[in-house]
């Protein structure tokens, strides 16, 4: 344990934002994963609520910057990319 006053402050701060992001990033992977069930079922209006719920979740990760741009862009192209696929 730190003796400075500023790095047991760091040290709590740490803990707090590091609970924060796990539960931003376990959220954005329930949604992800009940995209993908809804998707296997072949439900269309099932898939497409999940699929709004799971693209609101990645950008609320991003503007929080729990990830970064780059993987929401991804993981969002992924996503449209199932989903597409779907309806083709």
């Amino acid at each position: 344990m730190a003796n400075i006053k500023s790095a047991k402050k760091r040290i709590l701060v740490t803990k707090r934002r590091t609970l924060e992001n796990k539960i931003i990033k376990s959220r954005v992977r329930t949604a992800i994963s009940k995209f993908e069930k809804n998707l296997a079922e072949g439900n269309i209006d099932n898939t497409r609520a999940a699929l709004i719920n799971a693209i609101r979740e990645l950008d609320k990760a991003y503007s929080k910057g729990t990830l970064h741009r780059n993987t929401v862009a991804r993981k969002k192209s992924r996503l449209y990319a199932k989903f597409n696929a779907l309806n083709a």
